[in-house]
């Protein structure tokens, strides 16, 4: 019995988002069916919040929502990714 084939996957990525977004910093939250990745920029200089701890200022530049199954993929590939990036610069922690 043959199983079947994996698809393969062909993604064009746009011109206009080609470049990407720059960031900051990013938070992760989850509703019951998706991953949600908010990645932010820091919109202005550090500052005391209303309490007087240091506050930083952000503004959402990108949501990206990830079905909960691929979440387990998304965290394999970025252990990929990271992992290789640390093995190429031994000497840098980010």
């Amino acid at each position: 019995m043959n199983q079947p084939q994996q698809p393969k996957y062909a993604i064009t990525v746009p011109p206009d988002v080609l470049a990407g977004v720059p960031v900051d910093f990013a938070g992760v939250w989850r509703t019951n069916e998706t991953l949600v990745l908010d990645f932010n920029v820091q919109s202005e200089p550090l500052s005391p919040g209303p309490d007087g701890a240091p506050t930083i200022k952000g503004v959402t530049v990108a949501r990206v929502r990830v079905p909960v199954a691929q979440g387990f993929e998304l965290m394999r590939a970025l252990n990929t990714q990271l992992t290789a990036w640390e093995k190429e610069h031994p000497n840098r922690t980010s």
